[in-house]
């Protein structure tokens, strides 16, 4: 299963959204530091490693912006922690 597939499954699984779109945008970091192409040490082991998150949810209903971005990294904290580099979200609320 592909980093963007778990990605995926989790947020579908904890959000119920009414839309999700989880974009790997990984290629555009080639050649910086953590991508695994870079040769630099500490560089990631997966090619997957940065992403956009664009999801709309019932549970995101009268939070705050931080407080949207705080659920979803809480959701995606394995990720963040064992190879996912940078996460750009976009939460919403239905009608929003």
């Amino acid at each position: 299963m592909s980093v963007k597939e778990r990605i995926e499954g989790k947020l579908t699984a904890a959000l119920a959204p009414v839309a999700l779109e989880v974009i790997d945008e990984s290629h555009k970091h080639a050649g910086h530091i953590g991508h695994p192409a870079s040769g630099h040490p500490g560089a990631m082991s997966s090619s997957e490693t940065h992403f956009q998150v664009k999801v709309v949810s019932g549970a995101f209903a009268g939070k705050t912006r931080l407080a949207r971005h705080r659920l979803v990294n809480e959701i995606l904290a394995e990720d963040l922690r064992s190879g996912v580099h940078a996460l750009a979200i976009e939460a919403r609320a239905p009608g929003e």
